[in-house]
Parts: structure tokens; C-alpha cells; sequence
């Protein structure tokens, strides 16, 4: 690996923001309380990006996270120019210039002068046709480009960042670009990093991914939330980088939330795939062998990450229109809630489909009817079936916009004509049906995405973001079977006495990522979670294929579960659509263990 001059000392990146909605509160912290070098967000998911570029055709001044302007810059303008704050955010959306000229706008109230510069090239709709002659397929189902496209965008990586803040930028506005390339860019410029820096920018992108959902690696979702004190005033993480690229992540003191090498190595499983294989445009990462140690109260250093050539090619994430969809709920109680609330929906449905019939209007796409309270979601494995107050979700899918309307009319009448205990829709008035948004995600070669940093009105053209490397997964080594099944006499127990996991979702997939709560455990792992068992576990939810990848240096596991979502995002009709549930449902799977183990499992419950 070619060795690049590298910046002494240790640099502080905080991260106020982990999807656009975040709480106005942790840039104020950050600020104030937090001594950061870089303040870097993250405001972008698929769904979102279509969004935008809805928006934008509205109003050619939109599309962009209006959050980061207002709660952000216009607040703490004059508090970031004092500091020397570096700012990175992907808050651009599909429209970074309207951004760019909202922060100036805000700079100009607050009484600031702060150079700002915008990463152009993620967006590739005008060139769809090119790439439909091209012949560009979906990369998990080799599906064509769709005919009608809604938002077309290349997940940028980290150096064209950098290469804005060496022009002396003190904001930094994106489009897409992946959500750790806005703290791995502030560290290829702190640190001058070059693209031959393998294990460096693999380290920094690991740091980018812990730290990119905000309090999330702070003890939010933490599978043992009950040791976390301070929900209402959760520490946002400050991550102290060296040059090397690993790091010491803390929080403003004072603040709310945990930081242990539990909180921090579930994060790290959040939405990832091959653990081995983490590809972003600048690296392949291998987290593998990433190790957390606590080193303070709150405060663990994270090392270990690994890095390979990149890949020719950049993700593109694709949003189109497919029709429409409606989702609705009222509640029923009293005995048999469950059954009366189930018989209730399909009584619904089964009415509005004659009423099609006889208005020529075909029939429902997809129908989702999810009893909520009498455990829905979790399928077979439900143990509320006797509950006596019960949320009930109809949703589906139609070609018809007016179908749709229909269905959400005749919810309402049941309450007087239907089964007892219905006591009325929620929300005021009749719910209206929208737009289905779909994701399709295809790769593009790198070659094909000139990127350009505009600054002071200056265009500085990179003819591509990030290096070309040739990875393929047909370098990596074959992962070694399941441990041999447990002999002599056990128990069951419920996965989470052994474990702590972490879920997330990437399209129409769900990861679930599970660890060992102790070293001797993780053998017990290996032979009862497998990749057979999690299939099993989960028939109800799943169409596709299990995978399962071992990770070393945390004693645990990834699974990527395909076809598990409905479609994902905007597109499921699901009660859990981006899987943010779905470790808690396997951590309640039954798992057999030796006695010595169930006995000491008792004596810590």
C-alpha cells in the first residue's frame, strides 16, 4: 500500500443527522458542546430521493433538505464561522444548487462569509436512455430499466469531497453519495489520504457508517435499551479519528445515551450485507475483523478494518412509479379482538372486490391485512391471539388511483355494519391513496459518471469520483460450513440470552445482525443459527434466499434475507417495511444449549 503524507494529531467528526427528519436538537449539541472539527449528516435514503424529485418538478427551487437550512445553518451560522467548523452534508438531495443558494441566503442573514462548494455528477437521469441501449438490469433480480423513471442517481464516494474542502470550502453540499462518504471525505482531506490508502479508507468508512445514524450507535435501538439512561436528551456521536483511521467514538458530555462495545458493534451490522465485502466507490471494506474496546465511561476505540481495491463500477439507485397504494387502520376491542379485527378487513375486501367487479375495475394488485397487537408480523411464531385491543391495517395496491378511493370510503361503514368492537378509523376524514415508489438498483461503470466540484463559481471537472479497482466476490474465500450440531443434553432459551442484534433493510432486502454476549457462546451460534434456521424462522416473510457471514472480531453473524420487505420502503405494503424489527423477532427464536450454559444463563436473569 503507497504511504501518503498524513496530518499529527487526532481530528473530531460529529454527526447531526441520520435521515432527513432527524431532531433539530444534535447540531446545537454538536456545536456547542462538542469541539468537532467536521459537523457531517446524512439526510438521504431511496425513498427519499424520489421525494425530492417530486418535489423539484412542482418547484424548480426545491428538492433538497430544507431541514439543513433552517435548523441548521441559519441558526448556527455565525457559531460555525467562529469555530472554523467544516461542514459536509449530502442535504443537496436533487437539487444541491437550490441548496447551495439557501445556505449563502442564511450565511448572508446570520452576517457570515463561508465558502461553499457542491459535488455535481450523482445525477444521471438525463442520460436513462444511454444506459437502457447499454443494457443495465437490476442487480439482484436482472430485471430491464423501467420504462418511466422518477429519480436516477450514482451513490458518489468520498474523494471529490475532499477535493472541495482542499479548495478551501467551508461547506460542502452533496446529491447521492453513500452515507459514510461525508465523514470519509473530511478524513481524505484531514489526513491526505490517496485511493492506494486501502486500509485507511476502509477504516474511515467505517467510522463514516457507525456514526452516519446519528444517536443510533449511541445506545438508540440498543437491543438492552433498558441500561440506556437519557432518552430525552441522546448524545450525538463525535468520532476522535487518527491518522491511522481508527477511532475513539465519544459524546458531548453530560449528554444521554450509552457507548459500549455492544452499542457501537450493533451499529456496525446496521444494513450491510457480505461483512467481508462492505463496497462503497473509494474501497471494498472487510469489517471482519473490526474489535471494540472500551477505553473510558462512553468512550470506545474502534480498529481493525481492512480494505481492498474498489469496484469498476458505481451503485445507481433507480425510483419509478407503479401504481398505487392505500394504507388505513381503525381499532376493535373486546374478546376475540384479533379474530373479529381479522374478520373485519377480509370482510372489507372481499366487498370492494365485488364492488370493482361491477363497476369493470380490475382487481387489487397485492392486499396486506395485519392485525396489530395480536402480533402480525411475527407470523406463527404470535403469542397475543387472545389480546382484547387490537390496531387492524388494510393496505393494498391498485393500477387505479379511484379503486383505492373506493376501498378507503368503505372502511368507515363497518363501524355500524360490520363486526362488534370497531370503534373508527384513526386520523381525521378518509385516507387518501399515493403514488407506489420502487426502487431498482443497477451498476454503472465509473467511466460513465464524470463528477464536478463547483466553487466560486469555478467548475473543477474529476472525470470520475473514485478509482477503478477490478474487485469482484469471486475473491473472496468460501465461508467455512456451520459448526457441528450440539451433543449430549440442552435446553432452549431465547436466542437474545446469548446475543445482541441489529436489523435494517436495503431495498426489498432485510440484514439482521446477531453477536455473541460472550466469547464461549459463539459456537453455540454457528450451530443453531443458521442459515436453514433463519429461513425457517422467518417462511412467513421471506420469498428469497438466506445468506449467512461470520464476523471474527465481534463473534457474531450477518444475514441477508431477499425478498423479505414486500418491496421495501414506499413500495411495501408491510406493517415493518424497512426491517427495523426484524433481530428483535429472531432474538425471541428458541435456541438449544448445554446445561452448563442454561445454568449460567439463570444465574444472570
Amino acid at each position: 500500500m503507497t504511504q501518503t503524507k498524513t496530518t499529527t494529531g487526532t481530528v473530531r467528526v460529529g454527526c447531526h443527522s441520520g435521515f432527513w427528519g432527524d431532531t433539530e436538537t444534535a447540531a446545537v449539541q454538536l456545536v456547542r458542546h462538542g469541539a468537532v472539527d467536521y459537523l457531517v449528516s446524512d439526510y438521504l435514503a431511496e425513498v427519499t430521493m424520489s421525494i425530492m424529485a417530486a418535489q423539484k418538478l412542482r418547484n424548480p427551487q426545491a428538492g433538497y433538505a430544507t431541514d439543513f437550512v433552517t435548523a441548521v445553518m441559519a441558526p448556527l451560522a455565525r457559531e460555525i464561522a467562529g469555530q472554523g467548523i467544516k461542514v459536509v452534508t449530502n442535504a443537496g438531495g436533487v437539487n444541491p444548487l437550490a441548496c447551495r443558494d439557501a445556505v449563502l441566503k442564511a450565511c448572508e442573514a446570520a452576517g457570515v462569509t463561508l465558502k461553499v462548494a457542491v459535488v455535481l455528477g450523482d445525477d444521471i437521469l438525463p442520460r436513462a436512455e444511454e444506459l437502457r441501449s447499454f443494457g443495465v438490469r437490476e442487480m439482484d433480480t436482472g430485471a430491464e430499466l423501467p420504462a418511466r423513471i422518477a429519480s436516477m442517481n450514482a451513490y458518489l464516494g468520498g474523494f471529490p469531497i475532499a477535493r472541495a474542502l482542499a479548495e478551501g470550502a467551508d461547506v460542502v453540499i452533496t446529491g447521492r453519495c453513500v452515507d459514510s462518504a461525508v465523514t470519509l471525505g473530511a478524513l481524505i482531506h484531514a489526513f491526505d489520504w490517496g485511493m492506494d490508502d486501502l486500509d485507511r479508507l476502509a477504516a474511515g468508512t467505517l467510522c463514516g457508517h457507525i456514526i452516519e445514524c446519528g444517536a443510533q450507535c449511541n445506545g438508540g435501538n440498543f437491543t438492552d435499551w433498558q441500561l440506556v439512561p437519557g432518552y430525552d436528551d441522546m448524545g450525538f456521536p463525535i468520532a476522535e479519528v487518527e491518522s491511522d483511521g481508527s477511532f475513539v467514538l465519544s459524546k458531548p458530555e453530560g449528554t444521554g445515551g450509552l457507548i459500549t462495545p455492544a452499542t457501537v458493534a450493533e451499529q456496525m451490522l446496521y444494513e450491510i450485507g457480505d461483512p467481508r465485502a462492505y463496497i462503497v466507490p473509494d474501497v471494498v471494506c472487510d469489517f471482519t475483523g473490526a474489535t471494540y474496546a472500551q477505553v473510558a465511561k462512553d468512550r470506545v476505540r474502534v480498529s481493525g478494518a481492512k480494505g481492498r481495491p474498489a469496484t469498476d463500477t458505481y451503485k445507481v439507485s433507480t425510483t419509478f412509479p407503479d401504481g398505487y397504494k392505500l394504507s388505513s387502520i381503525f381499532m376493535l376491542g373486546g374478546r376475540e379482538a384479533v379474530a373479529k379485527g381479522r374478520h373485519s378487513a377480509e370482510s372489507i375486501v372481499k366487498k370492494t372486490r365485488r364492488m370493482f367487479a361491477d363497476k369493470g375495475m380490475a382487481d387489487y394488485r397485492d392486499v396486506s391485512i395485519e392485525v396489530i397487537g395480536g402480533e402480525a408480523t411475527y407470523g406463527p411464531h404470535a403469542r397475543a391471539l387472545d389480546s382484547r385491543e387490537v390496531v387492524v391495517k388494510i393496505a393494498a395496491k391498485h393500477d387505479q388511483k379511484e379503486a383505492l378511493s373506493l376501498l378507503g370510503r368503505e372502511i368507515a361503514p363497518m363501524s355500524t355494519g360490520g363486526v362488534v368492537g370497531m370503534t373508527g378509523s384513526f386520523g381525521a376524514g378518509r385516507v387518501s391513496p399515493s403514488p407506489v415508489i420502487r426502487m431498482f438498483s443497477c451498476l454503472v461503470p465509473k467511466t460513465m459518471v464524470p463528477v464536478t466540484v463547483d466553487i466560486d463559481g469555478k467548475q473543477i471537472v474529476l472525470q470520475e469520483g473514485a478509482r477503478a479497482g477490478g474487485f469482484t466476490s469471486g475473491q473472496l474465500p468460501v465461508e467455512a460450513p456451520p459448526a457441528a450440531k450440539l451433543s449430549g443434553a440442552t435446553a432452549e432459551v431465547p436466542l437474545v440470552a446469548l446475543a445482541y442484534g441489529r436489523s435494517g433493510d436495503k431495498g426489498d432486502n432485510a440484514n439482521i445482525g446477531i453477536f455473541a454476549r460472550k466469547p464461549e457462546y459463539q459456537p453455540i451460534l454457528d450451530s443453531e443459527v443458521t442459515e436453514e434456521a433463519v429461513a425457517t424462522y422467518f417462511a412467513h416473510r421471506i420469498e428469497g434466499k438466506v445468506s449467512r457471514w461470520r464476523l471474527p472480531g465481534i463473534n457474531g453473524f450477518n444475514f441477508l434475507l431477499r425478498q423479505a420487505l414486500g418491496g421495501g420502503g414506499m413500495a411495501s405494503l408491510k406493517a415493518d417495511p424497512l426491517a427495523k424489527a426484524f433481530a428483535q423477532m429472531l432474538l425471541d427464536m428458541p435456541v438449544r444449549v448445554p446445561a452448563e450454559v442454561l445454568a449460567a444463563v439463570k444465574r444472570q436473569s
